[in-house]
């Protein structure tokens, strides 16, 4: 875990960048800590948006870890989560923390709007009271605020082909359902180890729809109906990614490999769950750095074929 920077406010103008420079610097270190594919995908960015998209992605871990990492009790990480939402809100130059300094000045230069923040920060609050899910429209609502926000904002940071009603409303869909699509995979990859934290995301409805119980879960059960559990959540899953690549290309030229990298690479997760013969308890699906480097000559291709 990336040590906190300790921040101090610039004492004169000429500092400041100094300053800055060092939070979007951690941003940086934080973002390669937690995440190698997205770290990996964002590469593909010019430096401006590459060091903008990293700094929100250092805001969303930052968030999270308030309510998995810190070890703080409910009420104590309510708080927390209340005290860093006030501060989100408010401008670069008055903020102590480098992450949200960072941050900050990413709002405000790409007019990133607020109410995604607060969406983003709800769902990291759903993980302190709620630990099922009855149905796939509930999981949906939460799979939107702690992901479909991401794409949303990025995609405000990436910019659009054009500023027509129509095509923002594309892009705005396309960006939602990628959003769920990587979080349902970060699900089902992430099944154990969730479970250790005494949380179940698999919708109780399609537990009992394959007669496959928390007990079960508990007990690491992989056998032909959770097979059949797991295909349903990866066809589902691969459904939304499938709808929402096409409208890579609504996006600036410059954004859309380092999107349709991110997609294809976090989809492929699933393909690995699968080889791994779908345990999720105690093996980790990812891909390797070369198995990355040998998908980017296929999302190249998918990229060069879409058309907005």
């Amino acid at each position: 875990m990336i040590k906190p920077l300790k921040w101090r406010t610039a004492s004169s103008p000429a500092e400041l960048p100094l300053s800055l420079e060092r939070a979007y610097q951690l941003c940086d270190e934080i973002t390669c800590d937690h995440s190698k594919t997205f770290y990996f995908s964002t590469r593909f960015l010019p430096a401006p948006k590459r060091r903008a998209i990293r700094a929100f992605y250092a805001f969303c871990r930052t968030t999270d870890d308030m309510v998995d990492v810190l070890m703080k009790t409910e009420p104590e990480a309510r708080a927390s989560l209340s005290t860093w939402r006030v501060a989100s809100r408010l401008e670069a130059a008055a903020q102590q923390n480098p992450v949200l300094a960072a941050w900050s000045a990413v709002r405000e230069a790409y007019g990133v709007p607020q109410q995604y923040v607060e969406e983003l920060i709800d769902g990291c609050e759903m993980d302190l009271s709620i630990r099922r899910y009855e149905t796939w429209e509930a999981l949906r609502r939460y799979c939107y605020c702690v992901a479909s926000t991401v794409g949303l904002i990025s995609m405000h940071v990436i910019g659009l082909v054009d500023n027509s009603p129509e095509t923002y409303a594309r892009a705005r869909t396309a960006a939602i359902d990628l959003g769920v699509a990587m979080q349902l995979t970060n699900i089902l990859r992430d099944v154990g180890e969730d479970l250790q934290r005494g949380r179940i995301y698999l919708p109780q409805e399609d537990l009992r729809r394959f007669d496959y119980t928390e007990a079960d879960l508990w007990n690491h059960v992989v056998d032909d109906r959770f097979r059949a559990l797991m295909r349903f959540e990866i066809a589902r899953a691969r459904a939304l990614y499938a709808q929402s690549l096409p409208a890579v290309a609504l996006l600036r030229p410059e954004g859309r490999f380092a999107v349709a990298a991110a997609a294809v690479l976090y989809r492929e997760i699933l393909t690995k769950i699968e080889a791994n013969d779908f345990d999720v308890f105690t093996r980790r699906a990812h891909l390797t750095f070369g198995e990355k480097l040998r998908c980017l000559p296929r999302i190249l291709w998918t990229v060069q074929r879409l058309r907005p």
